[in-house]
């Protein structure tokens, strides 16, 4: 408390217009029905319509009286009091007022001052109004518009209103009548208060159930959470045979699969080797009808040069067709003329292994001219017909001749036509034979 406040106080409660004069000792000691006069005047000076208690008897009232005033002008004014200060009722509570004065002393002296002096200061707020005030403005004004709008709209129905309001009221209710109404509602209420009681009651009862509930499944998950950590650090009894069978099976796995990978290759290689075989057939059967053709050539008689030359043109462009494929054909068949066993020779052989005389053994015959044998064995008379002279001069070295001799000779003593290379009687007439015949083809 400063006596400077207190006179400040003083003297704007005087400007203001105050009917009771404060003097400077009205405040040294407590005086609460000063204050609260003063607090009531100032707020209805704030706002006429505000509604403040003015029992201030007993210190439960006093309190009221003061939180209304302290909440009022919160609201209203935007000025926010002490409430233990004003409680005081004493020097202290004279700055908690010098607030409320201060505004309203202000607020005179604005309106005191020239026209000129509100206008410059109002088009100074205006221009130095931030943009929210503004739009805060704008909406005011048009919520203005519609509750004009809307309380135009109200007195219109107001005669119409009035009159239902004046019969209503003129209207003479009877006691029974609105006791009996009331008692039933009584009743409603009281049933209706009852049935929230028994729910509660349930409520409680269902809560208790609900709780059991919930501690037996509690019991139960803690019990289960056990058996499965249990379940989970023992091993199974059959889990070795499961991981031993696994491998086995893996193995098993892996065997199939390469035998079904051998399986597929030799498959292929089968069908493989099928179709060459099939192919060998049809060359085989193309070459056997291409040897019966020239085989039914062969026997027709010769008619000249001619034919002979015109059968060799023939013979040589079916050789040429043959190519490749009759070249193995032809070294098996030049192999198996090798190996076939000769027939015996015409001449006698003698008990020292001499050369073959005049009576002994069959014919032997070089060559072939027979009507059985395939063309490539015609193509190869030549080959067959050197190879048999090739095996008679190793029959005559073994036999004992002389290297100078003429193998074509009979030996000496031997009549002429017996033995030699034809051998026996006509060698030298099949000779002759296979050489017109080694000519011809």
């Amino acid at each position: 408390m400063s006596f400077r406040d207190i006179r400040s106080f003083t003297e704007m409660m005087r400007a203001l217009g105050y009917p009771r004069l404060i003097s400077m000792e009205n405040f040294r000691s407590p005086n609460f029905r000063l204050v609260a006069e003063i607090l009531v005047w100032l707020a209805k000076r704030f706002d006429p319509g505000m509604d403040i208690p003015k029992e201030i008897d007993s210190e439960q009232d006093r309190v009221i009286f003061i939180k209304m005033v302290a909440q009022s002008m919160a609201l209203k004014a935007h000025i926010k009091l002490n409430t233990k200060k004003l409680y005081q009722a004493d020097g202290h509570a004279v700055k908690e007022l010098l607030k409320m004065t201060s505004q309203l002393y202000q607020a005179m002296k604005n309106i005191n001052s020239g026209s000129e002096t509100s206008q410059n200061e109002s088009s100074l707020s205006l221009g130095a109004a931030k943009p929210h005030e503004i739009k805060e403005c704008r909406r005011l004004a048009s919520e203005i518009t519609s509750r004009g709008a809307a309380l135009y709209d109200l007195l219109n129905r107001e005669p119409d209103l009035r009159d239902l309001r004046s019969l209503a009221l003129a209207r003479q209710l009877e006691t029974t009548q609105v006791e009996k109404g009331i008692r039933g509602n009584i009743k409603t209420i009281e049933a209706e208060l009852k049935k929230t009681q028994s729910a509660l009651e349930n409520i409680a009862s269902d809560e208790a159930n609900l709780q059991a509930k919930i501690d037996k499944k509690k019991s139960e998950l803690e019990r289960n959470q056990k058996r499965l950590s249990t379940l989970q650090a023992v091993r199974p009894a059959y889990m070795d045979e499961y991981e031993r069978i696994e491998e086995e099976l893996d193995r098993l796995y892996r065997i199939y699969l390469l035998k079904f990978r051998n399986l597929s290759f030799l498959e292929a290689q089968y069908e493989e080797f099928c179709r060459s075989e099939r192919e060998q057939t049809a060359a085989e059967l193309e070459r056997t009808a291409e040897a019966a053709a020239r085989q039914e050539m062969a026997k027709k008689p010769r008619s000249g040069g001619k034919a002979k030359a015109g059968l060799d043109d023939q013979l040589s462009d079916d050789v040429a067709s043959d190519g490749a494929e009759s070249s193995e054909s032809e070294d098996s068949n030049a192999n198996e003329l090798i190996s076939r066993p000769k027939a015996p020779t015409g001449g006698m052989h003698g008990s020292a292994g001499g050369r073959p005389g005049a009576g002994g053994g069959a014919k032997r015959n070089f060559g072939s001219m027979g009507a059985d044998l395939s063309d490539e064995d015609d193509d190869e008379d030549d080959e067959s017909g050197s190879e048999a002279t090739y095996f008679d001069e190793e029959d005559e070295d073994s036999s004992g001749l002389d290297s100078t001799e003429d193998p074509t000779r009979p030996p000496a003593g031997m009549p002429r036509g017996m033995g030699g290379i034809g051998g026996g009687h006509g060698g030298g007439r099949k000779v002759a034979q296979q050489v017109d015949s080694d000519d011809d083809f």
